[in-house]
């Protein structure tokens, strides 16, 4: 008898950036954490930490794994889900992480 591999569906991840004012994001699991700063958002594909200022979260629907966020954005970074961003952090940048 031959057993089928189960093949994993391909995840759908897009990030758009409109004009450094508009942030669109599907493929969201869960906002971990949000502030006028800092948005860190879990993704399909691992954390992604998005900076910049007044930042406000427009809409968020977990069902449709849909995030926009308005507001000055500086910056958009991955962490991956084994964590090896956090191998310059140091000591307490891994415990805040």
């Amino acid at each position: 008898m031959i057993e089928e591999k189960k093949v994993p569906k391909p995840k759908t991840h897009n990030l758009i950036i409109e004009n450094r004012e508009r942030l669109s994001l599907s493929g969201v699991i869960d906002v971990e954490s949000f502030n006028d700063e800092c948005v860190v958002v879990e993704t399909d594909l691992g954390s992604l930490i998005i900076r910049g200022e007044d930042l406000h979260i427009s809409k968020l629907n977990l069902d449709s794994s849909e995030l926009n966020i308005e507001g000055d954005i500086i910056s958009c970074e991955y962490i991956d889900s084994a964590g090896t961003k956090s191998k310059g952090l140091g000591f307490l940048g891994k415990m805040f992480r």
